[in-house]
């Protein structure tokens, strides 16, 4: 079971045209993360928050 997305599995879930624009969400839930007092490992994100704030995506496997 995987615990965290990466930029490739952002980039694939959401469609995102570059990598680039998966790194800028990533750094934004993180960045809301931290505001909420968690640590947060760069260039990836809990996939339980992640499903959080993008419900009608499916869970990759």
């Amino acid at each position: 079971m995987k615990h965290f997305y990466d930029t490739i599995d952002i980039q694939r879930l959401l469609g995102c045209g570059t990598i680039r624009t998966a790194q800028m969400r990533i750094k934004a839930l993180n960045d809301e993360l931290k505001a909420k007092g968690f640590w947060t490992e760069r260039g990836k994100v809990p996939v339980k928050f992640f499903h959080e704030k993008y419900p009608f995506i499916e869970q990759a496997h």
